[in-house]
C-alpha cells in the first residue's frame, strides 16, 4: 500500500490522481475534512469518471504530530510520499514551519524505520540548494548564513531528518521542485499570483527563479519511486525564467495588459518595511518579507540535468503551456 502525506494540497492531490491510474492501493492523510473535497474538484480537471478514481483512495484524518493516529496510518503500508508541508515567508510562523516541516518529517521518517518501508519520496524545494550564480546544482553547497528565509531554513532541516532516515535503512528520493504551477488552489501559493495578474499587476522584476508544472513533479516522482534510483535528490525545474517573463505569460492567457513597470531595489526595500509596519500595526499576515524582497530580485539559475539524465524519456512541459492551461481553468472557474 501507498500512504499520501498532504494529500489535499496542490502536489498530494495531483499525485493521487496519478496513483489512481494503477491498481495499487492507496491511502491518503488529512486535516480538515471540507479539504478532501477539493480534491475531488482537482480530479474533475482531468477526468469525467471522478468518483470512480475518487473511490480508489482511502482517506484517514491525522496530523504530522499526532503519533498513534499516525501510526495506525502506516499499518500495511510499503512506499511513502510525503509532501505535507506548511509554506510561509513570514517570520513570524518559523515556529509553527518548524512543527510541521521538521518535526512533522522527523515523525514520518521515524515510522517508516520502524516499519521497515520499502522507499520513500519526500517533496522538498530548489529554497534549500545553495546559490552559484552560473548554475545551481545538487552540489551547490548551502550557506546557512546567507540570510536563509524561515521556510528555506525549515525545508533543509527536515531533508536533513531524510538523510537521517536513509542511514538508519530507509531508501528514498528527495525531490526539489522549483516554483511549482497548477489550477485549483487559487487562493494561496503560486495560485495567488494567477488571481493576481488576473486582478492587475503593475510591477514586475528582473529577478529569476525556476519553475514546474505540478503534473511534471508528480509524474516524476512516480518514475523515480518505481525506479531502482535511490537515497539521491533532483531538482525539478522546467524553465528558469523572470519574474516579468512569467507574469508576462499568464497575462497573455488571460489576453489583458502584462506588467509595464519594473520594481526597484529601493522600491522593494521600503514595501517590505512597510508591510512589516502595517503587520505589527494591524496583526494582517504579510504579504512583503524581506527574504521575498530579496527573492523577487535575485537571479538563481537551476539544472535539472541530473533528472533528466536518470529519466530519458522525460520532457518538461513548457511554462507558456502549463501558464495557458492553468488560466483557463481559473477563467472557467471565476466565470461560475
Amino acid at each position: 500500500m501507498i500512504l499520501v502525506t498532504g494529500g489535499t494540497g496542490l502536489v498530494g492531490s495531483h499525485l493521487l490522481f496519478e496513483l489512481t491510474k494503477s491498481q495499487q492501493k492507496i491511502r491518503a492523510l488529512y486535516r480538515i475534512q471540507k479539504t478532501v473535497e477539493k480534491v475531488k474538484h482537482i480530479f474533475s480537471y482531468y477526468t469525467d469518471s471522478v468518483d470512480n478514481q475518487f473511490g480508489k483512495i482511502e482517506w484517514v484524518q491525522a496530523d504530522l504530530n499526532d503519533l498513534p493516529k499516525l501510526a495506525d496510518a502506516f499499518k500495511g503500508v510499503t512506499h511513502v510520499f510525503h509532501c505535507a508541508a506548511l509554506i510561509s515567508f513570514d517570520p513570524n510562523d518559523y515556529y509553527k514551519l518548524r512543527e510541521t516541516n521538521i518535526s512533522g518529517t522527523a515523525n514520518i521518517v521515524n515510522l517508516c524505520v520502524i516499519n521497515g518501508i520499502q522507499k520513500l519520496c519526500y517533496v522538498s524545494s530548489v529554497a534549500t540548494m545553495g546559490y552559484d550564480p552560473v548554475k545551481i546544482t545538487e552540489e551547490t553547497t548551502w550557506n546557512p548564513e546567507d540570510h536563509q528565509s524561515v521556510y528555506a531554513i525549515t525545508k533543509y532541516e527536515a531533508e536533513m531528518e531524510v538523510w537521517r532516515g536513509i542511514q538508519e535503512g530507509v531508501p528514498s528520493v528527495i525531490v526539489n521542485p522549483g516554483v511549482i504551477l497548477g489550477p485549483g488552489f487559487f487562493h494561496s501559493g503560486s495560485g495567488g499570483l494567477f488571481k493576481r495578474v488576473y486582478k492587475g499587476l503593475h510591477y514586475a522584476t528582473h529577478g529569476v527563479s525556476g519553475y514546474v508544472g505540478v503534473m511534471d513533479v508528480v509524474k516524476g516522482m512516480v518514475s523515480l519511486m518505481n525506479s531502482d534510483r535511490k537515497n539521491e535528490r533532483y531538482i525539478m525545474v522546467a524553465e528558469n525564467l523572470s519574474f516579468l517573463e512569467f507574469t508576462t505569460f499568464i497575462s497573455n492567457a488571460f489576453k489583458i495588459p502584462p506588467p509595464k513597470k519594473i520594481a526597484r531595489k529601493w522600491m522593494l526595500a521600503l514595501g517590505w518595511r512597510l508591510d512589516w509596519l502595517k503587520q505589527k500595526l494591524t496583526g494582517k499576515k504579510r504579504l512583503l518579507t524581506k527574504n521575498l524582497s530579496k527573492t523577487l530580485k535575485g537571479k538563481s539559475y537551476y539544472s535539472s540535468d541530473k533528472f533528466l539524465e536518470s529519466e530519458t524519456e522525460f520532457k518538461f512541459t513548457p511554462i507558456s503551456t502549463v501558464v495557458s492551461k492553468v488560466c483557463q481553468v481559473f477563467s472557467k472557474e471565476v466565470s461560475t
